[in-house]
């Protein structure tokens, strides 16, 4: 057997084949009595010598098993978490006040951990410098009361007490919250204003969420975007979700044909060159640019903007730029 690895967690499992399972593949054996792992892993595990049989190490994840044997298993659990943030990056603190914060999140910094992902998220800093958040959201997610994907930049409202967490969640559940984006996109939307209002469900592949009818399970989901410039080959846009759904405005429009820029997952076919492919765009381009919501002691509404992004801006300065040399 090999020694563990720093990175690296053994759980020793043992079981014996049953009678009826006489002549079974060892790999298969091994999926269907602990079936914690994918059978390729598992052959992996009998290839690096980590599986006996009847004291005997084993080596061909084929051999065939007989009923009574008994199976040994070093069940290696690789280290798969990624840490929250890129290197260098970090928040930005845009008001502070005794019951909330409000901060900038940048491209590349995940709001909170997970099973695969710890150290460097938003939270985890936000818990550092100011001990005693509360977790309205869970013991993990201290202080977050919503959140952006990782690749979405821009403001974020942070509870510092318990009474202001309990009011800032209700506020966005019962959508009393005003949430404005920016938005760069491909092509140019057929109209200056519209309401998006395909319902969405859960897609075949575990992580896309796809337009599917009311009928066949989908949830309501509302977007109202605003054309603020029309590049030719992209347009700059402003848009407000009245539902908060996963990926909502990434998803609605690509729908409607006009993915966000640099969106990997809900990119439709359109691909965008930029600079003659000089200038490259690392992430979706959106940004969450204003959030409008009742303060939670005094109840008065309360507006605060995040700055677009180096990157939106340099790529808005290209496109107006070769625009401008087209005409």
């Amino acid at each position: 057997m090999q020694d563990e690895s720093p990175k690296q967690r053994v759980n020793r499992r043992v079981f014996h084949v049953e009678p009826t399972h006489t002549g079974s593949r060892l790999d298969r054996e091994l999926t269907r009595s602990l079936g914690d792992l994918p059978r390729e892993r598992f052959k992996e595990l009998v290839q690096d010598g980590h599986v006996r049989i009847d004291g005997e190490v084993a080596t061909r994840p084929s051999v065939k098993v007989k009923g009574g044997q008994k199976i040994e298993v070093e069940m290696i659990e690789r280290d798969r978490t990624r840490p929250g943030c890129v290197e260098g990056v970090d928040y930005e603190l845009l008001h502070e006040e005794e019951t909330f914060l409000v901060v900038y999140k940048p491209p590349g910094m995940i709001v909170h951990p997970s099973e695969t992902v710890r150290g460097g998220t938003l939270s985890e800093r936000l818990a550092e410098k100011y001990p005693g958040l509360p977790s309205p959201q869970g013991e993990d997610r201290p202080g977050i009361v919503h959140r952006l994907d990782s690749e979405t930049s821009g403001v974020l409202v942070v509870a510092r007490t318990e009474e202001a967490g309990v009011e800032l969640k209700r506020q966005f559940a019962d959508r009393e919250v005003k949430k404005v984006y920016c938005a760069i996109i491909y092509g140019e939307p057929r109209f200056d204003s519209d309401w998006l209002e395909q319902p969405l469900g859960r897609g075949r592949q575990s992580e896309r969420i796809s337009v599917v009818p009311v009928s066949e399970g989908g949830r309501e989901a509302s977007t109202f975007y605003r054309t603020i410039e029309r590049l030719g080959r992209a347009s700059y846009v402003e848009c407000e979700p009245k539902t908060g759904r996963t990926h909502q405005i990434r998803v609605h429009f690509e729908y409607m044909g006009n993915p966000v820029v640099g969106d990997r997952l809900y990119r439709g076919k359109r691909v965008l060159r930029l600079a003659g492919g000089k200038f490259k765009v690392a992430r979706h381009l959106l940004h969450a640019f204003r959030l409008t919501f009742g303060h939670p002691v005094t109840g008065e509404r309360v507006t605060f903007e995040a700055p677009l992004p180096e990157d939106m801006q340099q790529t808005l300065a290209i496109l107006r730029r070769e625009a401008a040399e087209e005409d």
